[in-house]
């Protein structure tokens, strides 16, 4: 009996040491990383650029708060729905798997497309462009900086989160961890003499805050586009659910907690720039912070563009933690190159995934405007959103009894896909340019879907190529089909 019992033991630890050596992605991430990762990638560049684009389209100071705080509630709407999405389905990807397994392929894919081509290259240009700014002014203060020299510091800070994210899971999550309290520190130092003003009665500027003349209904959909965007990146929890420890205790919990910590401090920050600044000085400036910091800090002003930079990073980082997992499970599930679903053989990361989102990326940083970069990425990404929270809808209606570790009241999700849609459809008329641009892209999607996925094959020989280009890129970038099922 116990030589029987010792060979029960070796056999199971052989299993788990041959699980351990398999290829897959592992639960590293905890409730520390966890909210890491939500507020790192949620405080990047909005915070510090964002003021400007949502003070001009609301037109008043009072009403510019008010968008600040009604776009952080409509976020914690958003990302209570996500964290029953991250419960209820247990596979990575985020709005992919979710848009999959409520509303079916067409939509996953479209989603996944949309992604791949401008959102993701979009988003991350404008972090990556607003990290540059904040690098090479300071050096260049009070003249204007060189756009080339802005463009190439950028593209350096890419270079290094694509890096990161390739070289270790851990290595990435612990940068995102440092860069979320540096950042912190940025938004407490920002915070601190503007409460301080405050108290000390310096109030002029929110004075007839509500004045209603700047304000037309068709720029008040792009006031929230910019509110919104600076709370972006709730969702990049839901990319990762297949790495997280305890997910169906972490994911509501790091959430919860990330989108309130976000609220205050974006409100606050906010309240502090114009203690400091009228209206008319922070839409004049292009670096908000920074302006603030000359006014406030004085000798602590050479840091804030510094910490400014963090943040921004830190943003990236999260970004390309997150989105890759999204092509790596789009690729699982047949709706992508099956390349992006391997994994590194030692490194356990997803390398193709992250490196061939690269190319893009770049391109992007060296044609895009950072302003025209946030409407263009927010149309589609925000009725995907609404998709996705509306297929949560139709799953609760058709399978009541399907277990939902974590559920929000319905009045959440209701109030959340409603709002969504008006905005999404007003913006087409606020900003006509680049919403069609952003949907004529998007719409591209659909002859890509039904050519390569869903009636049709490509040719023999271009699978052949398709086949041998991917197996040379494997051999490459030493990569191998995850082994290990994690959902």
């Amino acid at each position: 009996m116990e030589m029987e019992s010792t060979q029960m033991k070796q056999r199971k630890e052989e299993v788990k040491e041959k699980k351990e050596d398999a290829v897959h992605l592992r639960r590293e991430i905890g409730l520390l990383s966890g909210m890491s990762l939500v507020i790192g990638t949620v405080v990047g560049s909005g915070i510090f650029i964002a003021p400007k684009g949502v003070l001009l389209n609301s037109g008043s100071v009072g009403l510019s708060l008010l968008v600040w705080i009604l776009s952080g509630v409509l976020s914690m709407f958003g990302a209570l729905c996500y964290a029953e999405l991250g419960t209820t389905f247990t596979k990575s990807g985020g709005h992919y798997t979710y848009l999959l397994e409520t509303l079916g392929p067409l939509p996953a894919f479209i989603r996944l497309w949309a992604e791949f081509l401008f959102i993701r290259p979009a988003v991350a240009s404008y972090v990556s462009l607003a990290f540059g700014r904040y690098v090479v002014e300071t050096f260049f203060a009070p003249c204007a900086a060189p756009i080339v020299l802005i463009k190439l510091v950028s593209i350096i800070g890419v270079t290094f989160v694509v890096a990161v994210n390739c070289w270790s899971v851990t290595a990435a999550s612990r940068t995102q961890v440092a860069l979320t309290f540096i950042k912190m520190f940025a938004l407490v130092l920002i915070i601190v003499p503007g409460v301080i003003a405050l108290a000390r009665g310096k109030t002029e500027n929110f004075q007839n805050g509500f004045e209603m003349e700047a304000l037309t209904l068709d720029r008040l959909p792009l006031a929230f586009y910019n509110g919104l965007y600076a709370y972006g990146g709730w969702f990049y929890m839901n990319y990762v659910t297949e790495e997280i420890i305890n997910p169906n205790r972490n994911i509501p919990l790091a959430i919860s907690f990330s989108m309130v910590i976000v609220t205050v401090c974006y409100v606050l920050v906010n309240m502090a720039y114009y203690t400091m600044m009228t209206p008319a000085e922070l839409l004049g400036s292009d670096a908000v912070a920074v302006t603030f910091a000359n006014r406030a800090l004085h000798g602590f002003a050479p840091v804030i563009p510094i910490l400014v930079a963090a943040s921004c990073l830190g943003a990236l980082n999260g970004g390309f933690f997150g989105v890759p997992r999204m092509l790596f499970v789009g690729a699982r599930e047949g709706h992508w190159p099956s390349l992006f679903s391997m994994i590194h053989i030692r490194r356990h990361t997803p390398l193709p995934a992250v490196l061939l989102l690269y190319p893009l990326v770049v391109i992007t940083i060296s044609t895009g405007e950072i302003y025209q970069l946030i409407n263009f990425a927010s149309f589609t990404r925000w009725f995907f959103i609404a998709l996705a929270t509306l297929g949560m809808l139709i799953h609760r209606y058709r399978f009541p009894l399907h277990p939902r570790p974590f559920q929000v009241p319905l009045v959440i999700p209701v109030t959340f896909t409603v709002v969504c849609f008006f905005l999404v459809g007003l913006s087409l008329y606020s900003d006509p340019w680049n919403t069609g641009w952003s949907c004529g892209l998007t719409l591209t999607g659909l002859p890509v879907y039904f050519l390569t996925i869903h009636r049709f094959r490509l040719p023999h020989k271009c699978r052949h190529i398709s086949n041998y280009c991917s197996k040379q890129l494997q051999i490459l970038f030493e990569v191998a089909k995850q082994e290990v099922q994690t959902y």
